[in-house]
């Protein structure tokens, strides 16, 4: 099947009410552009630079999320374009984020990421550093970045009731959230193994790439 196949068959299998993130790491332009031309506007990168290459020569109706860890150094080089960030997982983070949002006269929209895997590998704020942080005061001065979801991953297993109660938990935790942080509306969990498990338990964004591209390249 061809990329356009494989993307209008998942299209057609998502709720309406699910936002598709077309993950295209490591994939060339004209992967994306095959997509491009089916419809689809938001793509995930997991890479700083490789985003910022593909955003320079590509159409400008493109959403693009960051969807890998990110280092506060490197925000300066998608500050200037990114549309949402996805792995918030840190105070420090969410600040420069800020910082470099307001160079560009920007609100730059982000995901909390939330640490639901019992894996150590998985980056993420833990319930009490989720809390403490929307508390301050400091969180509350934020201008040029605005909360709009929670984010997580789900231990990487073949037990999928374990993954199933992994985003219950995340999705508990979000429902909790909606009255402290007015801004919500994304929960973004599942990916191309487990993202109809992800629906099911209340996502309503997900990233999928290899199903769509097919395996990813080794940089």
């Amino acid at each position: 099947m061809s990329i356009k196949e494989k993307l209008k068959e998942i299209k057609t299998s998502l709720p309406s009410e699910v936002t598709l993130v077309a993950v295209s790491k490591t994939k060339p332009v004209s992967d994306l552009l095959e997509a491009y031309e089916i419809g689809q506007r938001i793509f995930g990168e997991n890479k700083i630079q490789e985003m910022t290459q593909k955003w320079e020569v590509m159409p400008k109706d493109i959403q693009w999320h960051m969807i890998g860890h990110v280092q506060r150094n490197k925000v300066k080089y998608m500050a200037e374009f990114v549309s949402l960030i996805h792995g918030v997982d840190s105070f420090k983070l969410l600040k420069e984020i800020d910082k470099q949002a307001k160079k560009h006269n920007r609100v730059i929209d982000c995901l909390l990421q939330i640490h639901i895997a019992e894996e150590d590998t998985k980056f993420g704020l833990d319930k009490n550093e989720l809390h403490t942080m929307i508390a301050s005061d400091e969180f509350q001065q934020l201008e040029n970045i605005s909360v709009v979801g929670l984010m997580g991953m789900a231990t990487f297993t073949t037990n999928q009731e374990q993954i199933r109660r992994e985003f219950k938990q995340l999705k508990t935790l979000y429902n909790s959230l909606e009255e402290k942080i007015e801004t919500l509306s994304i929960l973004s969990t599942g990916m191309s193994g487990d993202y109809q498990i992800a629906i099911e338990e209340g996502s309503n964004m997900v990233r999928i790439g290899s199903s769509i591209f097919g395996a990813r390249n080794i940089h």
